[in-house]
C-alpha cells in the first residue's frame, strides 16, 4: 500500500520537503520519525522557533569611555536602530563569543575575568551565568558547531599569551572542559567554523618582533585534542576580524590595512588573496548571514 500524506487537506504521495538549513521552511504533511531523523541528520529539518531567531543579531559589551554591560539586538531582515536586549552580568569588552541556534555565549573580557554569560536568543532579558573558563581570559575567540562551543583563552591576567582551548556543551551549563592546545599561543586571533571544523587564524603573540603570527590552526569540533596546522595567512597579522559561510572563511589580515585572505574550511593549505576593503582600518567588526556551524 502506498503511503499517503496530508498537505493542506490534499492527499498526495509527494510530501513537501524541507529545503533550507534550520529555517522556518516548508515541511508540511505527515512524516514518519525515520524520515524526520534522516533530514535532521542532514541539517535539513526546520527547528521550532528559528523563524524569529535566525534573523536576530546580538551585540554585547564594549567600551564607551568605560566598560559596558549592554546587550543590543537587531532584526537582520529589517532596518532600524538596535533595541535593548538586556545586560551582561558585568561591564566588559573584547569578549569571546559563539552561539548555537538557540543560545549565545560570551566568555572572558579585556578586563580579565573567567566568567561565561549566556542568553537565549529568542527571548529578551539579562544574561545568566553559564559557568567559568579555567582561568581569566582577555582577547580570546570562540567558534562552534550547533551543539559544542570552543574558546581559546587568549591573554591571561599575568600577561601570558595562552594556547589553551576549552569546550562547553552549549545546551547545558557548567565550567569549560580542556579540549587541547593551539599550535601557537596567541590572543586576538580570527576564528570561524563550519559545522564540523573550528579555525583560529593569526593573532598577537607578544614580545617580538615578530609581534604577530600568520599561523592558521584547526580542530574537529566534535572531538578533543591539540589543534593541527592548517596553513598560513599571507602575512603575520593581529587578525581578529573575519566572516564565514559553512564552507569558506574570509579573514582581514592587516591591523591598519585593507588586505583580505580566504580559506576553504574543509581543506588545508595557505590562505589565498581575496581582495581588499575599500579603506584601511583597524578594530572593525564583521558578520555574515551564513549559519556557519549552526
Amino acid at each position: 500500500m502506498t503511503s499517503k500524506r496530508y498537505l493542506g487537506n490534499i492527499i498526495t504521495d509527494n510530501p513537501t520537503e524541507p529545503t533550507e538549513n534550520y529555517e522556518n521552511s516548508a515541511a508540511s504533511g505527515v512524516w514518519s520519525l525515520a524520515e524526520q531523523k534522516t533530514y535532521s541528520a542532514a541539517g535539513l529539518w526546520p527547528t521550532a522557533g528559528n523563524a524569529n531567531i535566525a534573523n536576530r543579531g546580538i551585540f554585547a559589551g564594549g567600551y564607551t569611555g568605560s566598560n559596558s554591560n549592554v546587550i543590543d539586538y537587531v532584526n537582520i531582515a529589517s532596518t532600524g536602530n538596535a533595541l535593548d536586549f538586556g545586560d551582561l552580568s558585568a561591564a566588559k569588552y573584547s569578549l569571546a563569543s559563539l552561539s548555537s541556534a538557540t543560545r549565545g555565549l560570551f566568555a572572558g573580557a579585556e578586563n580579565f575575568i573567567n566568567n561565561i554569560d549566556y542568553i537565549v536568543l529568542a527571548t529578551i532579558g539579562n544574561a545568566s551565568d553559564f559557568g567559568d573558563l579555567s582561568t581569566t581570559s582577555g582577547n580570546g575567540a570562540g567558534c562552534s558547531s550547533k551543539t559544542r562551543g570552543i574558546f581559546n583563552i587568549g591573554l591571561t591576567a599575568t600577561d601570558t599569551y595562552s594556547n589553551i582551548i576549552e569546550y562547553v556543551t552549549i545546551a547545558n551549563t557548567g565550567n569549560t572542559t580542556d579540549f587541547g592546545n593551539l599550535t601557537v599561543a596567541r590572543r586576538t586571533a580570527a576564528s570561524c567554523s563550519s559545522p564540523t571544523r573550528g579555525i583560529w587564524a593569526g593573532g598577537s603573540i607578544g614580545g617580538g618582533p615578530p609581534f604577530n603570527t600568520n599561523v592558521i590552526d584547526y580542530v574537529t569540533i566534535a572531538s578533543t585534542g591539540n589543534a593541527t596546522d592548517f596553513g598560513d595567512l599571507s602575512t603575520a597579522a593581529d587578525a581578529r576580524s573575519n566572516v564565514s559561510s559553512s564552507t569558506r572563511g574570509v579573514i582581514k589580515t592587516s591591523y591598519g590595512g585593507t588586505n583580505l585572505d580566504y580559506i576553504t574550511i574543509a581543506s588545508t593549505g595557505n590562505a589565498q588573496d581575496w581582495g581588499d576593503l575599500l579603506a584601511a582600518n583597524r578594530g572593525l567588526g564583521a558578520t555574515s548571514n551564513s549559519h556557519g556551524g549552526i
